[in-house]
């Protein structure tokens, strides 16, 4: 709680200036608190003379009470997502260290054979909620929905993937279960003293943080899809379907899809390419990424690009590879005119085949690549597309 020494305040009003929620006023010539308050800890860093203060629980909870993996299965335009597999990947080995059991949590309009699948990738229990109200993604009613069976059963991780789902609403289950959360994480490891170790780039991706959360249960974590292994399927595994019904009013949201489009980004697939072809500011304009797109498609690939491309407009988001953008991890990458940054590099570093092309025989990119081509990729690239059209006539 947020406490004020109304002896020390002198009613300067420093705290009411700088409160980003509106959560504290000055009344009568001392400072008051109200509801909105979130104890980020702003107001007390502004306080001169030191009148503020935050006493926090630093008890945590009974962390015995809390046991089991939990992967939230995202299921969305009529499939599981691909990173949902990948969790149940990475989950089957946390578990496996754990001595519990995997399960996965389906929130959906009608579940048909999912459960199935989601056992056949791993999950020893499914969790199933099925509701008109969940045919449609909104924040309130997933998160209520969520947070109501994370309450009932007490998991000790909750995982789900870094997508615009998964970073729309974890964040406020997070949140309403007053522990901590982990975002885009490349790597989950049990430590040695039994937390979930939560790997993330840092400052830009120049360095690696592994977070803890040891005082508060679930440990939560969103992942970066295409950085984690998913199980080979298994059809005659066997598994638990749990059916769960959470409270209508609970179901209620505050706003209402009208209707579902697909975006460039759903329809490209980037992610899951086996080829990939990217383009960057060596391209020099737009009309550069002609010649990518244009070998993407003999080969049947994919086409990506770099922040800096999309940046200038050469190129939509949705085809931007790196930390603000998609994580692929294909057969076959190859970068044109791409120096080689960092934020970059984590996008696509898991790819198999690495092809750069790159008239800097310095670039950084070359670091990484298993294949280096120095030199014009103005005069390498139409080459390359020339015979690629020849094998194929």
């Amino acid at each position: 709680m947020l406490i004020i020494d109304s002896e020390a305040c002198i009613g300067c009003g420093l705290c009411e200036d700088n409160c980003p929620f509106d959560a504290i006023h000055v009344e009568d010539g001392k400072a008051v608190v109200n509801e909105l308050c979130t104890l980020c800890g702003t107001c007390v860093d502004h306080c001169e003379v030191e009148a503020l203060s935050i006493e926090r629980d630093e008890e945590g909870v009974d962390l015995s009470a809390w046991k089991g993996i939990w992967v939230y299965a995202e299921y969305r335009n009529d499939k599981v997502a691909q990173v949902t597999k990948e969790l149940l990947g990475i989950g089957t080995e946390l578990a496996a260290q754990r001595g519990v059991a995997l399960s996965a949590v389906l929130l959906c309009g009608k579940a048909g054979d999912v459960p199935q699948q989601l056992i056949a990738a791993g999950a020893d229990k499914v969790y199933v909620v099925e509701d008109s109200a969940l045919v449609n993604f909104t924040d309130d009613a997933y998160g209520n929905a969520l947070e109501d069976l994370a309450r009932k059963y007490k998991p000790e991780v909750i995982l789900a993937g870094a997508t615009a789902i998964g970073r729309s609403f974890i964040p406020r289950v997070a949140t309403s279960l007053s522990t901590g959360l982990t975002a885009d994480c490349t790597n989950l490891a049990i430590g040695d003293d039994g937390h979930l170790h939560q790997t993330r780039p840092a400052f830009g991706g120049n360095i690696m943080a592994t977070i803890m959360c040891p005082k508060h249960r679930p440990q939560m974590s969103t992942v970066r899809p295409m950085v984690m292994k998913a199980n080979t399927p298994d059809a005659s595994r066997k598994g638990e379907v749990i059916a769960e019904t959470i409270a209508p009013a609970r179901l209620k949201s505050r706003s209402r899809v009208v209707r579902t489009v697909l975006s460039e980004g759903e329809q490209l697939n980037l992610s899951e390419a086996d080829v990939v072809v990217s383009g960057g500011r060596g391209l020099d304009n737009p009309a550069g990424f002609r010649l990518v797109e244009e070998l993407a498609t003999l080969l049947d690939g994919a086409v990506g690009a770099t922040r800096a491309a999309v940046d200038s407009g050469w190129i939509g988001y949705p085809h931007q590879v790196g930390q603000t953008g998609k994580t692929v991890a294909s057969k076959l990458y190859v970068a044109c005119g791409i120096s080689g940054a960092i934020q970059h590099v984590i996008g696509m570093k898991s790819s198999e085949t690495i092809v750069a092309i790159n008239r800097d025989p310095k670039a950084a990119i070359f670091d990484v690549a298993d294949y280096g081509v120095v030199g014009d990729l103005f005069e390498i690239l139409p080459r390359v597309i020339e015979k690629l059209k020849e094998r194929r006539s």
